[in-house]
């Protein structure tokens, strides 16, 4: 048995005989973050005997680690004054996400066990929009002066940091608030105790707005590095700060968004295993029938060349082949680009650089595929007379449509992600079914069009 199945096995145990003493005695080594991970999967009814007997701070801990239908059911087997010393010891931030996802009612009844200090608190950050830094953020911070002395400063931070979310930076403000720099706290620990705060200054800093989007707020902390960044008002006032536990969150949600939408659905906005089925099957649903009536063009396409495909029959085997690879194309760039936007490797000024880029890698992978094919045809004509009476002809055809509508797919599949983003739109939507839906049916007419000219 692995050492948390038997730390698992021990605590259920102590719960089961109340044994709360012994529970004590054996948590007392672990430190919350490490134990949290490990008590989160007990069932719900020891987890609330746990939190019944356990110091504050550890069932805040674990709370956090829980998935959100658990938490609901776990307060419900709370009584109303164990709920409330549960989610004031809760980080703000956390609280915040909690109650963001509740119906309204409950979440004010909750909101009404707080103590008037956290319920201010909660109150404040849930009036920023949904999805903002001001959401995220949270008040446990330190600050100090830069009038103070280095010695002030540390004796300050000993005092008030025992219940910050992180120490790693100290914020200096002036009497009003304003923020004027943030030190590491390093250089505290290597200056001269009589040295002035002021004199560790560079007023080198990042800030973000609560009203800031989180994916704005996630390039700001690549760009800086930091563990954590300070939040201002417009006045310069500092009024929070957001932690690179809560970037680390954030990044894991919008991956998981543009996946889902790379595959052709709407974000599902929950865990997979979880979501509603029918709430599932409705955001599959509507891009699975724009797909499907997107691809329906292409039959109607293939209409306007019914007389063409009557002569040349042999055409229509190499259809599938000519539009998959087209679509293919489009599905790489489009990833490739949108990854790329994402990550700030270029600005939407530079479309003409995209541009040029994959109409220089269209051509050249369409030639690749087009000299594939090509040969293929041109071998294969050796040992069958399906190609007869003209299997050059074919090869030609189906060499030359590849390089068109690989490079058109290429080309559409770069340049569609940047068209929706200088619309306001999240690139993402250009999913690459709906990439590779587009180039089916332009590619259709690119083929046929290569077709009409050289064999009909």
């Amino acid at each position: 048995m692995s050492a948390q199945a038997s730390i698992k096995t021990e605590v259920a145990t102590l719960l089961a005989n109340k044994d709360f003493a012994g529970l004590k005695a054996k948590l007392a080594p672990w430190l919350p973050s490490d134990i949290a991970p490990i008590l989160s999967e007990l069932p719900v009814e020891q987890l609330a005997a746990l939190f019944r007997g356990c110091p504050p701070e550890l069932a805040a801990a674990v709370f956090s680690y829980l998935e959100h239908d658990a938490k609901h059911k776990l307060l419900k087997t709370l009584t109303q004054a164990q709920s409330a010393a549960l989610l004031n010891e809760l980080p703000p931030d956390d609280r915040t996400a909690f109650l963001n996802g509740l119906p309204l009612d409950l979440a004010m009844q909750l909101i009404s066990l707080l103590s008037p200090e956290e319920r201010k608190v909660t109150q404040d950050l849930l009036a920023y929009p949904e999805h903002s830094v001001g959401r995220m953020m949270t008040l446990d911070y330190v600050a100090v002066r830069p009038g103070w002395t280095v010695r002030e400063a540390l004796d300050y931070i000993r005092t008030h940091g025992y219940d910050r979310e992180t120490l790693n930076m100290v914020y200096v403000t002036d009497e009003a608030g304003r923020l004027l720099d943030d030190v590491r706290v390093r250089r505290f620990l290597l200056a001269d105790p009589q040295t002035k705060v002021g004199a560790l200054m560079d007023g080198n800093f990042a800030t973000l707005a609560p009203a800031d989007d989180r994916e704005k707020a996630l390039q700001i902390f690549r760009q800086y590095d930091r563990v954590a960044l300070p939040v201002t008002g417009q006045d310069g006032r500092l009024i929070g700060i957001v932690t690179a536990d809560d970037m680390l969150d954030v990044a894991a949600e919008e991956a998981t968004e543009d996946i889902q939408k790379f595959g052709g659905s709407e974000a599902l906005d929950e865990p997979y295993t979880t979501i509603a089925l029918p709430k599932m099957v409705q955001k599959r649903a509507s891009w699975l029938v724009a797909l499907f009536l997107g691809e329906m063009l292409t039959a109607t396409a293939m209409s306007y060349f019914e007389d063409e495909l009557a002569k040349a029959i042999v055409l229509s085997l190499f259809i599938p082949l000519v539009i998959s690879s087209g679509g293919n194309a489009g599905s790489q760039a489009a990833t490739l680009v949108i990854r790329a936007l994402a990550l700030g490797e270029f600005k939407l000024r530079d479309w003409w650089r995209i541009m040029r880029r994959e109409l220089a890698a269209g051509f050249l992978l369409g030639l690749i595929l087009g000299g594939i094919g090509f040969l293929r045809i041109i071998i294969w004509s050796r040992f069958s007379h399906i190609y007869d009476p003209s299997p050059l002809l074919v090869a030609a055809t189906v060499g030359t449509a590849l390089v068109g509508i690989v490079l058109w797919g290429s080309l559409m599949g770069s340049m569609l992600p940047l068209i929706l983003k200088r619309l306001g739109f999240d690139p993402a939507t250009s999913s690459a079914p709906f990439v590779a839906t587009l180039v089916d049916v332009t590619g259709l007419i690119i083929y046929f069009t290569v077709a009409l000219f050289i064999m009909l």
